[in-house]
């Protein structure tokens, strides 16, 4: 009976937290937030709004959590509002209306306006706001008044005006009727209240890949124990932070020794990590995908 007493109450330490989904998400955040250092104003980039954050944010009363967004998960709100109108209103859809290859162009010049003004909300306002009327520009009606002057500009006319050049625009636009009834939704994402949250021009994808790293160890939909939940997660911090190098620096801690094929199937696969990353780095691989027109 001791025995059975005394393996129950090591089992007890072992439990997951079994309570609603809603709870188990509530407890980490709360848990995180509350090892924090009080007395401090917390800034927390997020991507988008988590279950257990409502729970939580106000966890340090009159103190501040002042929330970011993901640039890059913002921009894509651009085209996610623009064809939820046009699926409720079927007269935006067809040629030379408002065509998946207009929504695009706008996401990828709200996307570039706002990183070209991390830390001016100003700037990155009136930058969004020109790059919809830009945008919607053909050569019948020419909407470039709040494009940057100047040949240094990154609105063609801009330039051509500056050169004393005559500027022929072969972008289709949009015809006015459908500008006034898109333009609501895009100056909704103008808002200032929304743009201050991007001025530190971060992104989620660092994240993202460590979460990528962590679910390859302990799948999201497989149980494991604590103790396994632990280890995956120490092992998924040392492969984001070292490769596969940190792996096997941990076996040999512990004095095991590494054959030869495992030292250089590791190798190789931190060299193709590292080349990845590297190209996708680049500058040309980023704007490769939104080049301007």
């Amino acid at each position: 009976m001791y025995h059975l007493k005394e393996h129950l109450v090591s089992w007890e330490k072992k439990l997951e937290f079994a309570a609603s989904k809603k709870a188990a998400l509530n407890l980490p955040a709360r848990c995180q937030r509350q090892t924090m250092v009080q007395n401090y104003v917390v800034r927390r980039q997020k991507a988008e709004q988590c279950d257990g954050y409502a729970s939580v944010k106000d966890i340090y009363g009159k103190n501040i959590v002042a929330k970011y967004e993901c640039i890059g998960h913002i921009q894509k709100h651009v085209g996610t509002k623009l064809r939820k109108l046009k699926s409720k209103r079927k007269d935006l859809g067809g040629r030379g209306k408002l065509t998946d290859a207009f929504i695009d162009k706008l996401q990828n010049y709200y996307g570039i306006a706002i990183r070209d003004n991390v830390n001016n909300l100003q700037g990155m306002q009136r930058a969004v706001i020109a790059a919809f009327f830009h945008c919607c520009s053909n050569a019948k009606q020419q909407m470039h008044g709040q494009c940057p002057v100047g040949p240094d500009s990154w609105c063609k006319y801009q330039q051509a005006v500056s050169k004393d050049k005559i500027y022929i625009d072969k972008s289709k636009g949009l015809p006015p009727n459908l500008i006034n009834i898109i333009k609501p939704t895009y100056m909704k994402l103008c808002d200032q209240n929304l743009l201050a949250k991007c001025l530190l021009g971060k992104t989620q994808n660092s994240n993202e890949c460590f979460n990528g790293i962590l679910w390859k160890f302990i799948p999201k939909d497989v149980f494991v124990s604590l103790t396994i939940l632990r280890l995956g997660g120490y092992m998924a911090v040392v492969q984001f932070n070292k490769r596969f190098q940190g792996l096997i620096d941990i076996l040999k801690h512990f004095g095991v020794t590494n054959g030869v094929l495992t030292l250089k199937g590791f190798s190789e696969l931190d060299e193709i990590r590292k080349t990845d990353s590297k190209r996708h780095s680049l500058t040309v691989a980023k704007v490769a995908t939104k080049k301007i027109d």
